[in-house]
Order: structure tokens, then sequence, then C-alpha cells
């Protein structure tokens, strides 16, 4: 593992990966830190079995601002996202979030994410979120999409809160006393994480003032990648993991 110095009070990103050598994109990853000054990566190879390991050293050496953790084994996307959040804490920067490693939400929007975060003092978690506007390049595949918009009601009213799209892959956070206390424990659910970190948060501050420390960011573009692991078998899981989640942090 390379861990590099932090660049003072900017953010982190955590880039989770599983057999993701052919889709990384080498040149935008480095493109990214070097004419982002405040941005760092930390990419997380959970097990791959192809030549990911490789090309994460391979960008850890082009960049002081890329790191990498290598799990042992396959453990799954949320526990990938969630060790590296907390390797990403241990850094102390000013923000930090993840993103899907097939950039299917281009790297540049970070800035915006990070932009509100330091605009507005009142609000702490920035989300991605894939609303299909005019003027927007939103290109989803119609059973990603319908699925999509199947969950993300069920999960709206498993949270109590209208939230619009809680799977992008595209959040940043403001890091805050409680942020690392909220990923203590590894998830209940593996495909459906990103919904038991709000209910965790949900739990922690109460409905009301944990709704208004959330912005959804409307992405100006995003894209569906070839190779994508979501599928109707993955989509089952998740709502299992709603089913799981709403019996636990449900009030």
């Amino acid at each position: 593992m390379n861990v590099p110095e932090p660049r003072p009070r900017g953010a982190i990103l955590v880039v989770p990966c599983y057999n993701e050598a052919g889709r990384l994109d080498r040149g935008a990853f480095l493109r990214a830190v070097e004419g982002t000054p405040w941005l760092s990566l930390i990419f997380v190879d959970d097990g791959s079995t192809d030549e990911t390991s490789t090309v994460l050293i391979e960008l850890a050496e082009a960049s002081d601002a890329i790191s990498w953790i290598a799990l042992e084994q396959n453990r799954g996307k949320a526990e990938a996202v969630r060790i590296g959040l907390l390797a990403a804490l241990e850094r102390q920067p000013g923000q930090i979030g993840y993103w899907d490693a097939d950039l299917s939400t281009p790297l540049d929007t970070v800035a915006g994410f990070r932009a509100l975060l330091v605009r507005r003092e009142d609000v702490d978690w920035v989300l991605g979120s894939r609303v299909r506007l005019l003027g927007r390049r939103i290109a989803r595949r119609p059973l990603r999409h319908y699925l999509g918009r199947v969950f993300a009601t069920c999960a709206s009213v498993a949270l109590g809160m209208p939230v619009y799209d809680t799977q992008c892959g595209a959040k940043l956070f403001r890091v805050t006393d409680d942020l690392a206390a909220l990923l203590e424990e590894e998830f209940i659910s593996g495909f459906a994480f990103d919904v038991e970190l709000l209910a965790r948060l949900v739990d922690t501050d109460g409905r009301e003032r944990a709704s208004s420390r959330i912005v959804e960011f409307p992405l100006k573009s995003w894209r569906d990648v070839p190779g994508s692991k979501l599928n109707v078998r993955a989509a089952l899981r998740a709502f299992i993991g709603l089913f799981r989640i709403r019996s636990r942090y449900g009030r």
C-alpha cells in the first residue's frame, strides 16, 4: 500500500475496485489529480483476480496524490468503501467521499460538490442525483432506470425522507466529528449500503436534522459504462438489504 502525505485540508475520494483492470481510465484519474491541487484518491482493490493491482501500482507510482489499499479477499463494495473512508479520515482532509471506478460520473463533477460544501456551512453531505432533465446528459439503460426508480421510491419510504437517488456512486461528505462513528460497524447490506449510511445518520441525528444536512446534486452528465455488475439478481439482493435496513433502523 502506498500512502503519500495528504494534500492540506483537501478532498479525498475513495474508489472501490473489483476486477476493474479493463475499465480503469488511467489518464482520466491522473489528469484529475494533476489539474486539481486539493484532490487525492485512495483506490481499494477488493480482492481482484485480474490485473487491477498492477494498474493501481502504476497509478500510485505516477502521482503522489494517489494511493491504494489491497484487500486479501473480496469483501464487497460496501466494505471496500467503508475501509477506504476510514483510511481517508486518518489523513484529516476537509472532505471525503467515494466515486465509482468506471467514472460513470465524470471526475470533474467533484469540484461542484466541494464548492457547495465550502459555500454552505449548513450542508455536510452532497449526493449525486441522476435526474433526467433537458440540457443534461443522463444516459441509463431502461432496465437500470426503472429498477432504480422503484428502488429509490422504496428507499425514500423506508428512510422517511424524499431522497431521489440513493444509489448514485458519487458522494462527498464534510469531515465532521460524527462521521467516523457512522462508519465504525460493517454494513449489514452490501448492495444497499448507501441507504444504510443514510439510515445511520437519521438514527443518530433524527430525520429532520439529518435531512437538513443533505443536498442532492443533479448531475450534468452520467452514462452507463459496459461491464457494470448491476443486474436483476443484484437488484433483488438490494431490495432484501433494504428490508433488513428498515427492520434494524426503522422507527
